[in-house]
């Protein structure tokens, strides 16, 4: 593939030429059915049922440390550190912004524009707090609805994502596990299981196989055709350069997370340096991946007990300490991207299929315009 410059609206990310990339059949959008609308619906109670779990994560954490005392820790915070810390957390968005909108290319997307794009992508931060992040389905969903792309093949996208932010925190992780062996052996089995999971889907005749040996059962055959649209997908994800690229891009976004992390723990009084950093960075990506599979609503629960055990365990920190700075940093990385995409929600009903039954979103009827006006 060689750089391109591109006038179709969102091709431009990275400077590449995918041009070449076969484009799916484009298909009816999805109905908004009565079901779709209920889902919808118990979709945002999901929603509400993690965010008051994590209220009482926040509340378990405050208590772990004695009330007054981790108060008066986030009292004596540098507080003036705090726009940086909101920094990394934005740059690691970015980055991850740039890969969702590589992979929608990747997988034939073509005149979604780059803002919509952004929207879409920001939107979906609140459904973190789902079960397992299945929430974030709904961004394909989003993208069927506005582009015509079979939802089977645009659902691949977000199971890119975490895969691409799995390889890339555990690579951040790798140097931490070394000097701490007693983290190897859940280390070794997850990245053991992502690199199964692209490996696999690079083997074609091997991925076909087992394609028709699941159309083969009962409950799975009638779903023969979705799952072929599924692997096209995921196959285009996980080619080299693609893998490459995602990987890259995921490791320098979630350095800014680590970052982020690091400034956190100065502004609580640890000293700076070489060491601290690379031990922010460990303990929050280790403990990001630990939240990832535990499959709790955006790993509450499980992140910031790693977050606060690691810290006391490895770096000898109190108590009150390191639950304030599992409190900050869950404040200025989960809960600041629940925000912002709680506060683009008033500006989006579409998102929500909240506007009037049969209405096109303008966003809808803008992607087809620029995609007609590509094909012409």
């Amino acid at each position: 593939m060689q750089p391109a410059v591109r006038h179709v609206a969102g091709e431009w990310v990275l400077g590449y030429n995918l041009s070449h990339v076969p484009r799916p059949p484009i298909q009816p959008r999805l109905q908004l059915s009565a079901a779709t609308r209920q889902a919808m619906k118990n979709l945002r109670r999901r929603l509400i049922l993690g965010l008051l779990f994590g209220f009482l994560v926040i509340l378990g954490l405050t208590l772990l440390g004695d009330v007054q005392l981790v108060g008066a820790r986030i009292s004596s915070f540098a507080w003036r550190l705090t726009p940086w810390i909101l920094a990394g957390t934005l740059w690691n968005y970015l980055l991850r912004f740039f890969k969702w909108h590589y992979y929608l290319l990747r997988i034939g997307v073509r005149g979604l524009p780059l803002l919509e794009s952004a929207r879409l992508f920001v939107a979906a931060f609140p459904m973190a707090v789902t079960p397992g992040k299945v929430g974030e389905a709904v961004k394909g969903v989003w993208l069927n609805q506005r582009t015509g792309v079979p939802l089977a093949r645009t659902v691949t996208v977000v199971l890119g994502e975490r895969i691409s932010d799995g390889l890339a925190i555990l690579a951040l992780a790798t140097l931490g596990v070394v000097a701490y062996p007693q983290y190897w052996p859940a280390f070794a089995t997850i990245l053991g299981a992502l690199i199964l999971a692209v490996v696999v889907s690079q083997i074609r005749p091997l991925a076909l196989a087992l394609l028709e040996l699941a159309g083969r059962l009962p409950l799975i055959g009638g779903l023969a055709h979705h799952l072929q649209e599924f692997y096209e997908g995921t196959y285009q994800l996980f080619r080299p350069k693609a893998t490459a690229v995602g990987l890259i891009l995921g490791t320098l976004a979630w350095v800014g997370e680590g970052f982020s992390m690091y400034l956190v723990m100065i502004g609580l009084g640890v000293p700076t340096g070489w060491e601290t950093f690379s031990m922010a960075v460990f303990v929050l990506s280790f403990s990001t991946v630990i939240g990832a599979v535990s499959a709790l609503p955006g790993g509450l629960g499980a992140t910031e007990a790693s977050i606060a055990g690691m810290l006391s365990l490895l770096m000898g920190l109190g108590a009150d300490t390191s639950a304030a700075a599992t409190l900050l940093i869950r404040f200025a990385t989960l809960w600041f991207g629940v925000g912002l995409g709680v506060a683009l929600w008033p500006f989006s009903p579409d998102l929500l299929f909240l506007g009037q039954e049969g209405q096109e979103p303008e966003s809808t009827r803008r992607a087809e315009m620029a995609t007609s006006e590509e094909s012409s």
